[in-house]
């Protein structure tokens, strides 16, 4: 029986990330909420750090936080960038010097937790996002993304239905990056794990 729970929980994750995600990179779908991201308006693109326009771009970011390293607009730019580029680690230590120049931006803190979960730690990921949170409770993008990253990353169905619900009780119109309803998503996921455990139990 364990190990029938463990397959349709499996199941039930990888139909949930093919409806959630299909055609995103993964990571990347957090900064790709139906709504422009407030606070992070560049649009989400899958630049290699090596191209050029990306690079002469980060150089002179970098250039920037060395002459003047309380710009904390020129500290989000630069993690934006390396958002871009795929360079987590920097991309987080931008962040977070942000961060310290500017503590309480909910953007920057949402932004980060998606740079910590490409990083590979989802803990932080989701200790950043609860931050955000907790100065702002009704940050749609804050709450849609932790739900993604507790039903990835810790395979939690429940924990990241609550969040959902809360981010529909507040905004019932919200959206997933592919265009679905949260709502809709929500009724999916529940519909499915019920027929998962209806089979489990034959």
């Amino acid at each position: 029986m364990a190990s029938e729970k463990k397959y349709t929980l499996q199941t039930l994750l990888i139909s949930v990330s093919i409806a959630l995600f299909a055609g995103f990179l993964s990571g990347v779908v957090y900064s790709v909420f139906n709504a422009p991201p407030a606070g992070h308006n560049h649009p989400p693109t899958s630049q290699n750090a090596g191209d050029p326009d990306m690079t002469r771009a980060i150089a002179s970011l970098e250039q920037e936080t060395k002459n003047n390293p309380d710009n904390v607009a020129a500290w989000v730019q630069l993690g934006h960038a390396y958002f871009d580029s795929n360079q987590p680690a920097k991309a987080i230590r931008a962040y977070n010097k942000a961060l310290e120049l500017q503590p309480g931006d909910t953007n920057v803190l949402t932004d980060l937790a998606v740079m910590y979960r490409r990083n590979k730690q989802p803990e932080e990921a989701i200790a950043t996002l609860d931050r955000a949170l907790k100065i702002n409770p009704r940050h749609e993008q804050a709450l849609f993304n932790k739900g993604v990253i507790l039903i990835n990353d810790f395979q939690d169905v429940d924990g990241a239905l609550a969040v959902w619900e809360e981010l529909v009780r507040i905004n019932p119109m919200a959206k997933g990056p592919s265009g679905a309803l949260v709502s809709d998503i929500i009724k999916q996921v529940r519909a499915q794990v019920a027929a998962q455990q209806k089979e489990a139990e034959k």
